[in-house]
């Protein structure tokens, strides 16, 4: 079942999503934002602006996944200006980004985080990821540029809504056989094995 937007209210008091806007909100200090907040059926999570770094081509390497070097990665500062503060991604160019939000998944929910089509009209697309039951931390947001020019992405803004279904609770949780991803802090993870 997915859950709506009373469900996830309910669940958020109980410290499922930290910290909790009831409602969409569609304005940042005045000016329009990318939406974040409570939606019908979903939570629209934001980009934090403490750290977002691009992927830099460095010829004759390789990204192993399996044994990642941070060399391949360029932290990149938040610009300013009056539409808000922003990274730049640029063109055909991957970054890194964590959300604002901590979440704690409850051992009957499992969750999808999506892109905002917002981005997507753009050509900036957001990873499409699990969130499994039992796991906790803020979100590392992988966001793609497929498109031909740099692109923005705001930070304090929407960035992914997560979608919350409910099942039994499972038998063995994220939490339980220790995930390698599991309690991720307001800094960029690196892939693990």
């Amino acid at each position: 079942m997915l859950l709506n937007d009373r469900e996830i209210r309910e669940r958020a008091e109980q410290g499922m999503i930290q910290p909790f806007s009831p409602q969409l909100i569609r304005t940042l200090d005045g000016v329009p934002a990318i939406s974040w907040g409570l939606s019908s059926f979903g939570y629209d999570l934001r980009l934090s602006p403490v750290e977002f770094q691009i992927f830099r081509k460095i010829p004759g390497q390789v990204v192993n996944p399996k044994d990642f070097d941070r060399g391949f990665l360029e932290s990149v500062p938040a610009e300013q200006d009056r539409y808000g503060s922003y990274f730049i991604i640029p063109a055909h160019s991957y970054g890194l980004g964590v959300a604002v939000e901590q979440l704690d998944i409850p051992r009957d929910i499992t969750c999808l985080f999506i892109g905002k089509s917002t981005y997507a009209r753009a050509g900036v697309i957001a990873n499409l990821t699990p969130g499994e039951a039992g796991w906790k931390g803020k979100l590392t947001i992988e966001i793609s540029n497929s498109s031909d020019t740099d692109c923005r992405v705001y930070a304090n803004e929407g960035i992914l809504q997560a979608l919350f279904f409910q099942g039994n609770p499972c038998e063995v949780s994220y939490a339980d056989r220790q995930g390698k991803y599991q309690n991720q802090g307001e800094v960029v993870t690196l892939a693990r094995v």
